[in-house]
């Protein structure tokens, strides 16, 4: 008995402490159909769900992800929402205007471009919008908008979220006058049956990875489709990538996912074969 209450005691210490405090950088190489040469080897920092607030996640942890951020080879970020918190046990509000002004730093050094999540609107998305575009950030609601990184054009098509963001995915993509790659940037992956192959890649986040993964039992609870928890995932030909995301929500615990940024290399499968 006294063994099973230390394992029990070592999970719940890892859990609901040490993992949630961690922040992990992971590499991914994409082989993504109707790529063009100019983009091949383009580096992308993904981050999702900081909600900034929650459980060793405070101001603190978002200069940290911020300065590897800044340290990154990446050439631009892309932030998949929910940046504020509604609700999570232990966890304390921190108004957009204060957490947005820590993006600053980034936003001078490379171009951040981001949508809205659920959480966001729950708590005024005009307000979080006009607080993360003060700071410079780029935000996508149902707009598209051509990168030029060093050689490579490339659209991003940011969709509003699923759930409360009413999106119009026709109506984005028929702002794309070019046959530049495209990359579709939105919060909930639920969305992605929807978005047109005419998109190289889908990048959503609101999963949180399902903050717990168990041995042999696998992920319990996703507020998504079960086929979309993290990482990348190909239907039909098409691309997804679900970022495992920073922060927690309703209940501050984490194990087995860490917090995680997610650094892309993106190629043509053309020149590296089709994803298996």
């Amino acid at each position: 008995m006294r063994g099973l209450a230390l394992l029990l005691l070592a999970g719940l210490l890892w859990g609901f402490v040490w993992e949630p405090s961690r922040l992990v950088e992971r590499d991914y190489a994409l082989a993504l159909p109707h790529w063009s040469p100019q983009c091949e080897g383009l580096r992308l920092d993904v981050v999702a769900d900081t909600h900034t607030g929650s459980p060793h996640n405070g101001i603190d942890n978002l200069d940290r992800v911020v300065q590897r951020l800044i340290a990154s080879d990446s050439q631009a970020v892309l932030m998949a929402g929910d940046y504020v918190i509604l609700s999570v046990f232990l966890g304390t509000y921190v108004p957009p205007e204060k957490f947005a002004t820590h993006l600053k730093p980034l936003t001078a050094r490379k171009p951040v471009y981001a949508v809205l999540g659920n959480h966001d609107w729950w708590k005024d998305g005009g307000k979080v919008r006009r607080a993360l575009e003060s700071a410079g950030v780029v935000v996508l609601e149902n707009d598209a908008r051509e990168l030029q990184l060093r050689q490579c054009r490339v659209w991003v098509a940011g969709i509003g979220d699923m759930w409360e963001g009413h999106p119009q995915i026709e109506r984005t993509f028929a702002m794309i006058d070019d046959d530049a790659p495209v990359i579709a940037l939105t919060h909930n992956p639920d969305l992605f049956p929807r978005i047109p192959a005419r998109a190289s890649l889908t990048i959503a986040g609101h999963t949180h990875g399902g903050q717990v993964k168990l041995p042999l039992i696998g992920t319990p609870v996703v507020p998504a489709s079960h086929r979309y928890i993290s990482g990348e995932i190909v239907e039909d030909g098409r691309h997804l990538f679900v970022s495992p995301g920073i922060g927690t929500s309703i209940v501050p615990v984490r194990f087995g996912v860490p917090p995680e940024i997610s650094r892309l290399t993106l190629r043509s499968e053309s020149q590296n074969g089709p994803e298996r």
